[in-house]
This record gives structure tokens, sequence and C-alpha cells, in this order.
């Protein structure tokens, strides 16, 4: 190693090359929609989602050492950091009247974001010709770690757990896509209705754009403050390629979405993931990017991280390198623009576990 790693420079090797940890300490989200095959890790009061079970995860140069109740960081021989692990929260050891656990519904994310996929199935998923080839939605409901549909009124119960018990403050609601022109939206909407009628808890939908933009306005009357439509891939090429069912619908028409939800929900509260790692080019994700920020959308960009299981299980995540230069560079364009993943009221962008984007701003 040529010196000592900044903060920035840790995080950003940490998601590219993943975390080998042992024993106890190797707990952590598998299969599922994503974040997957990760863990929550606190460094220096800033927690990231960490690799833990992912092929490159396993010969990570980084591995974490248990000693007398510290947990460090060790890297190329050295000690790098101290971290720590968000506990489990204490919402997971409640069940519904019929029997389902509460961690079945939702799940902590970080370390205080609530966070479920309504609609655990997607009418892409189970053909490979249409599926994005990144997804494991499937794979915690074949595992029984989560149920189908999550109801509005369990949604109200876990919450409003989540937040008495466990301090959470903000939520996340994403959903397969159903075979409906809607998108999920309606179900969203019930949800988003469900928790807003036990608590006041700031929630995130997410899902495709929906064939009526006035699903926009609906989303908000229900309780949702910000919203989430999510690129993932720029190039259509590299879309076609990946996720070819979603590639049906036109980046251009997302652009025409972002517009529509930007003036219902405003600026800095619409946001889209950009898996960066995929094919797209760093001068492709700026130029996406600077499109996003001129409308008000927060460009959330993520380092793809390869899911066992998947299509793409043995794609490499990016490196560490190609990542910094890309926060480097966005990172002061979001703050000239005034777009803040801390200003959002709720979800991924303002959670900014997945990604190290939020530390390269201001």
């Amino acid at each position: 190693m040529s010196g000592p790693l900044s903060k920035q420079e840790l995080i950003a090797q940490l998601q590219s090359h993943g975390l080998r940890l042992e024993g106890a300490g190797r707990s952590g989200r598998q299969g599922g929609a994503g974040p997957s095959d990760h863990k929550a890790v606190t460094l220096d009061g800033t927690t990231v989602m960490v690799p833990i079970f992912t092929g490159t995860a396993a010969h990570s140069p980084y591995t974490v050492v248990f000693e007398a109740g510290q947990a460090m960081i060790f890297g190329h021989g050295e000690a790098l950091a101290p971290v720590s692990f968000p506990r489990q929260p204490q919402f997971y050891g409640l069940s519904t009247p019929e029997g389902v656990p509460y961690w079945k519904i939702a799940l902590l994310h970080s370390t205080d974001i609530l966070a479920t996929t309504v609609l655990q199935t997607c009418m892409r998923y189970s053909d490979r010709a249409t599926t994005c080839q990144f997804c494991a939605i499937g794979q915690s409901l074949e595992a029984e770690r989560t149920i189908a549909r999550k109801s509005p009124e369990d949604l109200g119960a876990v919450a409003e757990a989540a937040v008495r018990l466990d301090g959470v403050k903000h939520a996340v609601l994403t959903t397969g896509t159903p075979h409906s022109s809607d998108r999920g939206a309606a179900y969203l909407s019930a949800c988003a209705q469900g928790i807003k009628d036990r608590v006041n808890l700031p929630i995130q939908a997410q899902c495709e754009p929906p064939d009526d933009f006035a699903w926009f306005e609906r989303l908000r009357q229900a309780g949702v403050d910000s919203l989430g439509m999510h690129l993932e891939a720029l190039d259509p090429a590299v879309r076609v390629r990946i996720m070819p069912g979603k590639a049906q619908v036109p980046v251009d028409y997302y652009f025409a979405a972002f517009e529509a939800a930007v003036r219902v929900f405003g600026r800095g509260e619409v946001s889209t993931y950009i898996l960066a790692g995929l094919g797209d080019s760093i001068e492709q994700v700026l130029a996406a990017c600077q499109r996003l920020i001129k409308l008000g959308v927060y460009p959330f960009v993520v380092p793809f991280v390869p899911i066992s299981g998947t299509p793409l299980a043995d794609h490499l995540a990016p490196s560490s390198d190609w990542m910094l230069t890309l926060y480097r560079a966005l990172g002061p364009l979001l703050t000239q623009s005034g777009l803040s993943a801390r200003a959002s009221k709720a979800g991924c962008a303002k959670c900014g576990a997945c990604s190290g984007l939020s530390a390269f701003e201001g």
C-alpha cells in the first residue's frame, strides 16, 4: 500500500473487494431484493453495506478480527480501522396474530431504515429472456425468509413497532413489477397508507414508471414522501443485454417520468439507482447524472455487486479506483446543484449505505 487510506478510499475498497468475516460476525443479508449478500458495517460513524457472501469477498484482502470485544479491519497486514455492526432489532422478535414473524415482512437496513419488498414476485423474473440478470428477488421467497405479499395492515404494525422499539427513521417500499399498467404504484399506495395510518414515518416508494403519471400524485396523497424509479444501466446495448425486459421501457420514457415526478415530490425527492460496472463508461454515467441533476433527480450511483445464484454471479464488481474517479467527479456536481442525500426525506439515497457517494458531497 502506498500510504494510509482515507475514509472515502477505504469505503470504496470495501465495497469493491468485500470483507472476510468469520464466526458470529458472518451473519448478513443473502438473496432477495437488494442489497443482498451484504452486511452493514459502521466505520467512523458512517454505516455502509459491504459484500461478505460473494466470491470476490471470499478472496478479499480485507478481513475483520474480533479481539477483546472490538472488531478491527485488517488489510495487507495492517490494522486499518475499528468497526462495529448494528445490533439485531427488537421488532424482529414480534409476530403477527397469524404467526408470521415481523422480519419476514420488513427488515432493518443500515441502522435506522425499514425496508420491504411489498410484492416479492415480478412478471419478468421467471423467464431468463426477460429477467434482470442481476436480480435475486425470488431467492428469499424460495428459502422461506419472506412472504410473497405484505399486507398494508401488517406493514403498519411492523413500522409502528420498528419506530417504537428501534428508532427507525424512514422506510423504503419497493416491489417486483406486477402484470398491471401501474407497475405496482397502486399497491405501493395502499401499503404507504397502511403505514401512515399507524405511524408518521417518512416513506420512499420504488417502482418502474407507470403508464399514467397521475399515479405520482396518488402515491403522494397516500403518504409517499419520496420516489425511486431505477434505471440501473444507461447504454441501450447494455440494458438489452443485462435487463432485457426493463429495456423495453425506453430511457427517454424514464426521463419523462422523472420530470413529472419532480413536479409532484420536489427536487431531491426523486432518485434513481445506477449500477456502476455493468458496462456503462464513466463518461456515460456522468453525462446521465448531469441530465438527472438538471431535472432535480438524485442519481444514486452504486457499485454493482454480483449476487450468488444469478446469471451475473461471476461478473466482476467495478474496481475501487474506477468508483473513486466517478465519485470525485459526481460529488461536486451534486454540491453545486444543491442536491444532497442527507436533505431528502426518505429512501436509499438518504440512507446512502450501498454507495460511497454521500461521502463526496460538500
